[in-house]
């Protein structure tokens, strides 16, 4: 199977879930075992891909600023290429141009996701019970990519993926490890840097800069795999 496979499963939650004019916004990066994938909450209408006009790839935040302020600042981002993401206005980002940016992703090693999938016309909070129907379906995502490390932002997010209360004040650079199938997964919750929670981004930064320096090879070399 592959990460395409699952959009039309997305595409069906969508439509019980999400805002009926726009489009589900998948995922993007490096699909075979990338360093690190990042797991954020849910798109809404700013990521211009979810518009019923775009024909590109639906990938998250596609059209937007801020994000791309953090990828740069932990040596996630070519320095041309930030500049030029900060230069354009949303509505210039183009097919072409999203292409660009995430070819740079996947040459940096990493994955995009959201644990919900539903696009919202605003950044409005779910529940989690609407979160829980995407579960299953991010951990078929992480059994494909088979990432060494997943971030996860925000303690909603934390929270149900690892499936017990997290603050993510409490656990910073504490890793978590979780089994899915055969297969034993490292996990780190940091702050949810975009939006309301923007005046952590730099504890943001801080910890994923620590957990590249600190953790990714360790990582790398003593995965975990259950028979």
């Amino acid at each position: 199977m592959e990460i395409k496979d699952l959009n039309k499963k997305y595409d069906a939650l969508q439509k019980k879930y999400g805002a009926k004019e726009l489009s589900s916004i998948y995922n993007g990066g490096l699909e075979e075992n990338p360093d690190i994938c990042f797991v954020f909450m849910n798109p809404t209408g700013r990521n211009v891909a979810s518009t019923k006009e775009w024909k590109g790839r639906k990938s998250p935040w596609i059209g937007t600023k801020n994000i791309w302020d953090l990828f740069y600042a932990v040596d996630l981002l070519d320095e041309e290429l930030y500049h030029e993401i900060k230069r354009k206005k949303g509505s210039e980002w183009d097919e072409e141009f999203a292409d660009i940016v995430y070819s740079d992703v996947e040459k940096h090693k990493y994955f995009i996701t959201n644990l919900g999938k539903c696009t919202q016309v605003d950044a409005r909070p779910l529940p989690d019970s609407v979160y829980k129907e995407y579960l299953n379906l991010l951990y078929k995502e992480f059994e494909i990519l088979k990432p060494k490390v997943i971030i996860l932002f925000g303690n909603q997010v934390s929270s149900i993926v690892l499936d017990q209360k997290i603050s993510v004040s409490e656990v910073r650079k504490k890793c978590f490890q979780k089994k899915i199938k055969k297969e034993t997964y490292q996990f780190y919750s940091v702050y949810y840097p975009i939006g309301n929670g923007r005046f952590n981004i730099d504890k943001s930064i801080e910890d994923i800069k620590w957990i590249i320096e600190h953790e990714l090879e360790k990582a790398t070399n003593q995965k975990v795999v259950f028979k």
